[in-house]
C-alpha cells in the first residue's frame, strides 16, 4: 500500500515496528477515548472528525488500520469503505456503530474487515486489531 508512518520501539533489547491506525470519528469524546486506548496500546494513531477528513488524511498519511464510525456529516463510513477500498486494495478497515447489527453488515459488505456495536468494548478491539495487523501489541487494555 505504499510507504506507511512506522515508528520504530526498542522493547527487549529488540527493535518492533510500531503500527499506524486512523480513527474516524464524528464524535469528539469517543474519538479522544479511542486515540487514548490505542496509544496506550502502543499504536501511533492519527485521526479524523468526518469522512471527508479521514480519506484525506489516509492519502497523506496510509495506515496500517483504519478504524471508522458509520454515521458521520459530509461523508458516512460506508461511503468511507468503498473509497478506501477501490483505490487502495490491501487497506484494513473496521467499522464501528450504534447502529442495529444489520446496518454493521452491511459494512462488511462494503469492505470492512470487521465490525463493532457501540458502545465499544475495548478488550475485544484491541484483539480484533492485534488480530488484524498480525502482531503482538506493545501494552493490553486493562
Amino acid at each position: 500500500m505504499g510507504d506507511r508512518g512506522w515508528n520504530m520501539v526498542k522493547e527487549s533489547g529488540a527493535v518492533m515496528r510500531v503500527a499506524t491506525i486512523l480513527i474516524i470519528e464524528d464524535q469528539a469524546s469517543v474519538r479522544r477515548l479511542l486515540v487514548q486506548v490505542l496509544e496506550d496500546a502502543g499504536y501511533q494513531v492519527w485521526e479524523a472528525a468526518n469522512g471527508r477528513l479521514g480519506i484525506e488524511q489516509f492519502r497523506v498519511h496510509p495506515t496500517d488500520l483504519v478504524l471508522t464510525d458509520l454515521e458521520m456529516p459530509e461523508m458516512n463510513g460506508w461511503e468511507v469503505i468503498v473509497a478506501l477500498t477501490h483505490t487502495y486494495a490491501d487497506v484494513k478497515i473496521m467499522a464501528m456503530s450504534g447502529m442495529h447489527p444489520d446496518e454493521l453488515q452491511k459494512a462488511v459488505c462494503c469492505g470492512a474487515r470487521l465490525t463493532f456495536q457501540k458502545p465499544l468494548d475495548f478488550t475485544a478491539l484491541l484483539q480484533a486489531i492485534q488480530g488484524e495487523l498480525g502482531q503482538p501489541q506493545l501494552n493490553s487494555y486493562t
